[in-house]
């Protein structure tokens, strides 16, 4: 049967639902779903090529499965692949090569979209400075928000709000390389 992107987005979301969002570092939630689970999971939707090591590499980073997501996503040679990559090192953390692997991301397609989600998010929760700095000018900075997450792990300012950000960033990358 073959889906349309929006039913493929919505089916990968529900093959990889958890409970709680995934953190800003390299802990593993409880909820965390067994990584054979997850790849059974996502070879069930029946994707395929580079959107099916996406799709692997993204549902392992999202169940905190940091070394397995690494293992998958340093294979693929695309800007979506770098993307996932730098997510990873984010979270290790890595910071310099998770703005390595940023800058290899190159201005990705899904950069508008979610700098307007996250500029809505943040503007419901009052976070306008911390809007102005991840999007300035409206435009996603990947860098800053790096440095946001960096800085949030040492002072524990704003970590709720990032990690929001961080589910808009995610779904925004999912949804575009399974468009």
């Amino acid at each position: 049967m073959a889906y349309t992107s929006n039913e493929k987005f919505d089916l990968f979301l529900l093959a990889i639902e958890t409970e709680g969002l995934p953190g800003l570092g390299p802990e593993v939630r409880p909820s965390a779903q067994p990584s054979a689970a997850l790849v059974q999971a996502v070879d069930a939707l029946g994707l395929d090529g580079a959107a099916a090591r996406l799709a692997k590499a993204a549902a392992l980073l999202w169940h905190d499965h940091l070394d397995e997501s690494h293992t998958v996503s340093q294979e693929i040679g695309t800007a979506d692949g770098s993307f996932l990559h730098g997510i990873m090192h984010r979270r290790e953390p890595d910071y310099p090569n998770a703005k390595y692997w940023c800058r290899r991301t190159g201005d990705h397609p899904c950069y508008p979209a979610l700098a307007s989600q996250v500029e809505a998010y943040l503007g419901t929760t009052g976070n306008e400075v911390l809007a102005k700095r991840l999007v300035p000018g409206g435009q996603w900075d990947p860098l800053a928000f790096v440095d946001a997450v960096e800085s949030a792990m040492h002072a524990g300012q704003h970590v709720d709000a990032l990690q929001n950000v961080q589910r808009l960033e995610f779904e925004s990358l999912v949804a575009s390389f399974l468009a």
